[in-house]
């Protein structure tokens, strides 16, 4: 239990964020592919960061950690191995198509959570492609993939539910003998800006890629040339900081703002923007002030559904009602967040309907919310979401704040020098 601190006063703070997660993810799968050692400089000491590096020196790939930088040095994929995923979806969607190029079945499991996630649009995928996948019908979490000596080189996959079904696909088809032809079935596609950020890494690396429509990715067959690369910072872990000016007036800086990024993050600013702060770079920091008001937002968070809880939280703090729309695919991520932040905001006193794709949140009668303890379901999102409400709300208390460490493992004491205060409580 970790009792969320209060703002006393206006925050003035400097915060350097870690390397991103999922820049961080798609180097390391992208490297361990690679035709040469690649060298990582500043990617992401978290616990979804370990368990991508354990999956990745299961297959025998070679990574040296030498703080703050990785050296990846392929090699040949081993099969006949068992890979631990926790609650990582990079590790659970990015990984198992690398098996397609090993020499033997990959076991692969995760926390009881994330047997929860969906999984089947990737399984049949991988089917398609020639490799035999055992998951006792249940679509999900644990399975066996046991590789083909003929891969396919198209596969139809319906990414509705995740964009990093075909992210997976996408990193490792440029090994495939034919190349891969990837087709997304369905009418939505959330976070098409982690598809972007794809297909820039990949063209970064010396991949040929195509996209002859909004739904099809043409990858041709080639090496992946990385020599080194720079992981930028996690913007989307700077929201609940930038948030923190909003819910606690004052100025919040993140320095190492990326002049141009395909990270989902950096829509941020323009929703923060609308919901009563300024933000502009100033000093390749990106700067956030606000006077503490809070307007109301009417927001589609499809491009960037995982700033949903941090987004969601000042909305439980603004002055009126808002609604956030395109987040029905956030039910299929730690845990299903739509419910989660309602059963929270609900907790706290506010009130908060919990529609298929979105959320109508408006303020309490009493027009405060209450000190309440806030669960995670082991969502390092919804601990965030849960801070910044403290922020303004005493009695606030974190269940399992450590969750915080799939991605920002320092988060309890970076948001305490944030507010000037100790790093660790009395």
């Amino acid at each position: 239990m970790w009792d969320a601190p209060v703002a006393t006063g206006p925050v003035d703070s400097t915060i350097a964020i870690p390397g991103s997660k999922s820049l961080t993810a798609r180097y390391l799968i992208l490297s361990a592919l690679a035709d040469g050692p690649v060298t990582i400089t500043g990617g992401l000491h978290s616990r979804d960061a370990n368990l991508m590096i354990d999956a990745l020196r299961t297959l025998t790939v070679d990574i040296e950690d030498s703080e703050p930088e990785w050296v990846v040095t392929p090699s040949h994929l081993r099969g006949n191995q068992f890979i631990e995923c926790g609650l990582a979806g990079t590790v659970m969607r990015f990984v198992p198509p690398m098996v397609l190029l090993a020499d033997g079945p990959v076991s692969f499991d995760g926390d009881s959570g994330a047997r929860d996630r969906p999984m089947a649009p990737l399984i049949g995928a991988l089917r398609d492609l020639g490799a035999k996948v055992d998951d006792a019908g249940l679509d999900s979490l644990p399975f066996v993939v046991t590789p083909s000596d003929d891969i396919g080189s198209e596969v139809s996959v319906d990414a509705s539910t995740s964009s990093q079904f075909i992210t997976g696909l996408l990193l490792v088809a440029a090994r495939f003998p034919q190349g891969l032809t990837v087709r997304h079935m369905g009418d939505a596609l959330p976070s098409l800006p982690h598809i972007d950020m794809t297909i820039a890494n990949l063209k970064e690396a010396g991949v040929r890629i195509d996209q002859p429509d909004d739904h099809t990715w043409i990858v041709h067959p080639g090496p992946i040339h990385l020599e080194s690369v720079t992981v930028e910072p996690d913007l989307s872990n700077a929201g609940p900081f930038m948030a923190a000016a909003l819910a606690a007036g004052g100025t919040v800086r993140i320095p190492g703002w990326p002049e141009a990024t395909t990270q989902p993050g950096a829509l941020l600013p323009d929703i923060l923007t609308r919901m009563g702060a300024t933000c502009h770079v100033e000093d390749g920091a990106m700067t956030v002030t606000s006077m503490g008001t809070i307007y109301p937002i009417e927001a589609d968070l499809s491009a960037f559904g995982e700033m949903t809880p941090t987004v969601a939280a000042l909305c439980a703090l603004a002055d009126g009602p808002s609604t956030l729309t395109g987040i029905g695919h956030l039910r299929g991520h730690e845990t299903d967040r739509l419910a989660a932040i309602a059963q929270e905001i609900q907790r706290l006193g506010g009130n908060c309907e919990d529609r298929p794709d979105r959320l109508v949140i408006t303020p309490p009668a009493s027009g405060r919310l209450v000190g309440a303890d806030v669960h995670t379901y082991h969502d390092h999102r919804m601990a965030t979401f849960g801070a910044i409400i403290g922020l303004r709300v005493p009695g606030t208390r974190i269940i399992n704040v450590g969750t915080t460490a799939k991605t920002v493992p320092d988060f309890p004491r970076m948001w305490r020098t944030m507010l000037g205060l100790d790093p660790e409580p009395a």
